[in-house]
């Protein structure tokens, strides 16, 4: 079950550079098929990346609010999400005027904690429930310990999986990047669902390979954004090979997909999506950029990188960022059915090619072979002829078979025919 990759990685802490994320990506390499190239990269703690800087290693060894005499008010040994992560050492008495502008609810669900980091902020805080904090006394007095330490090693790490289709890679733009961020402890829908429905894929396009002259596939498990910029900034080279982006984002829940257009939009790869889940999902929802939010999308699509990538979710959730975000939230039906969604854009995204004719006039069909019978349904007939009026080199099969309305992979099979033939090349 994909729910089962899920619950494995809820229950790490995967804070942004932690071994809670470390453990984790040693999880999806055992969980990684054979054909995919798994590796984990590490980027030392305070190096520059473009504009960023990898931040250090989080460790806590022990965290508490308690009011003075009295019982803790929160605990990071009892739940992590107690502790604002990120938070810096504090070992302090404070009044409750002094303490109250450091503690944080959620009054959307009173009854759950909130999940609450400050990555790049040297500050500190506790994070309790709306319930609790409307019961905690204003008079009196209350102790706040933190020992956490900010560690130079090991460095941020983030795992890369490439597949490449049969026959290997291919020259020009060629590869998708499937990303899913993985730093978010104990969110089960954001974003171990998503995760967990990138395995699957990576898992389907192993057992099922992308047929030769494809896109290679980058499957990106990463802390989220600075991973992605780490990722490109040690590796600008790889750039100019990235053709599109598909960033799955908080997609176990019960709801209608969304799909958050690349930006500006207007891309092949919008049309695809589009075209996918008109099909497998009729009842999604068409979204601008960033609609909701954004993830790693917004460095794929982002200034000086400029792949285009949209993003898949289930987005929004009552449960977002609390401890409600539990296994509970995820349905296994709702992740097969995002990975069934997922897997038919990249292929359709991987597989697309643009067909340039070789020959002048139509080509004589029966004399090489390529004839097709009316008799084998007049609509297949018909796009096998009007397919040679296409090949100038300036639409892809996609974009034909879109001209046509006919499906991706009949136009495919139609125009590799003529490609067999010598009458039609790859640009």
């Amino acid at each position: 079950m994909i729910k089962d990759i899920a619950a494995e990685l809820y229950a790490l802490p995967r804070s942004l550079v932690s071994d809670g994320l470390d453990a984790s990506l040693l999880a999806l390499g055992r969980r990684m098929p054979a054909p995919i190239q798994w590796s984990v990269e590490e980027h030392p703690c305070g190096a520059d990346r473009w504009t960023w800087k990898v931040p250090p290693r989080w460790v806590v060894d022990e965290a508490y609010l308690e009011i003075e005499g009295g019982p803790r008010v929160a605990d990071f040994k009892r739940h992590a999400l107690e502790l604002v992560a990120y938070s810096v050492p504090v070992d302090k008495t404070l009044t409750w005027e002094e303490l109250a502008p450091r503690l944080h609810t959620s009054k959307k669900r009173p009854k759950a904690v909130p999940w609450v980091f400050k990555y790049y902020e040297p500050t500190w805080g506790f994070c309790v429930s709306q319930e609790a904090y409307d019961k905690l006394p204003r008079d009196k007095r209350y102790r706040a310990v933190i020992r956490s330490r900010f560690e130079t090693a090991p460095g941020l790490t983030l795992g890369v999986g490439l597949l490449h289709p049969e026959g290997g890679t291919t020259p020009g733009p060629a590869e998708v990047v499937v990303s899913a961020h993985l730093c978010h402890p104990f969110q089960a829908n954001d974003n171990a669902s998503a995760v967990a429905v990138g395995v699957e894929v990576a898992r389907r396009l192993a057992a099922k390979p992308l047929p030769a002259g494809s896109a290679s596939v980058r499957f990106l498990f990463q802390p989220e954004t600075i991973g992605t910029v780490c990722h490109l900034a040690a590796n600008e080279a790889l750039i100019p090979r990235l053709r599109y982006g598909v960033v799955l984002e908080s997609i176990g829940n019960r709801d209608t997909l969304a799909l958050q257009h690349t930006w500006p939009g207007g891309s092949r790869v919008d049309r695809i999506a589009d075209a996918v889940l008109r099909r497998l999902a009729p009842d999604h929802r068409s979204l601008p950029a960033w609609h909701y939010f954004s993830a790693d999308e917004k460095v794929l699509n982002g200034p000086g990188v400029g792949v285009p990538s949209l993003m898949l979710t289930r987005a929004p959730y009552e449960e977002y960022h609390t401890t409600d975000d539990d296994l509970s939230v995820l349905d296994e039906e709702m992740l097969r059915h995002a990975a069934d969604c997922a897997e038919e854009i990249v292929r359709i995204a991987a597989a697309d090619y643009t067909p340039k004719r070789t020959f002048r006039g139509p080509v004589h069909l029966s004399r090489h072979g390529l004839w097709v019978p009316y008799e084998a349904g007049r609509e297949k007939a018909v796009a096998n002829q009007k397919a040679m009026l296409y090949f100038e080199g300036d639409k892809s099969v996609f974009e034909i078979a879109e001209a046509l309305g006919v499906d991706f992979w009949a136009m495919r099979e139609i125009v590799d025919r003529y490609r067999a033939k010598g009458f039609v090349e790859a640009l």
